[in-house]
């Protein structure tokens, strides 16, 4: 029989949470949904918060937003950039069987970043074959893996950029 050397009430070092690096400066994110589909879509939102909090930007430096559909968040996207109150933008969406307009959606959504020089996430999503009983289970737990995986990108992107423009500051780079 094989026995543990640990003893009880301690923990494996595997099983502690991971230490996230810190932002010398404070973040303010922006994260913009559709309202289409609130229920799948609201799985983005609550594990990007939970993963974005865990990476140490405080929820209430958090601002959501909500708009009809996904084809309306990149002008919402837009007009929030150029505010320059945000340093990174996210979007989530599911868009039922339009590739087209997924597509559009985040074609814009990279125009809009590339333009403004604040980062932008997409968590808009199409399933293909959309059957909206058969597959509710599978797009809650697949909307709630998008937002750990873009609150993961959105943090390291932005400890990323805070190291870059450190660099071309002190003209490094």
């Amino acid at each position: 029989m094989n026995q543990t050397t640990q003893e009880a009430g301690t923990s494996d070092a595997s099983e502690q949470a991971p230490v996230h690096p810190r932002f010398t400066k404070p973040q303010r994110v922006a994260f913009v949904q559709s309202a289409w589909h609130r229920d799948v879509v609201a799985e983005c939102r609550e594990a990007f918060l939970a993963e974005i909090e865990a990476r140490h930007i405080a929820r209430a430096h958090i601002d959501v937003f909500e708009v009809p559909g996904s084809f309306e968040i990149p002008l919402h996207v837009q007009l929030l950039a150029k505010t320059r109150r945000y340093t990174a933008i996210v979007a989530a969406g599911l868009v039922v069987d339009d590739a087209y307009v997924a597509e559009t959606v985040i074609r814009a959504l990279m125009d809009v970043q590339l333009r403004t020089e604040i980062p932008v996430f997409s968590a808009v999503v199409t399933p293909q074959q959309f059957r909206e009983t058969a597959d509710a289970d599978f797009l809650h737990r697949h909307f709630a893996a998008k937002g750990v995986g873009v609150a993961v990108a959105c943090a390291n992107t932005l400890l990323s950029l805070e190291r870059l423009r450190g660099q071309v500051a002190a003209g490094i780079v």
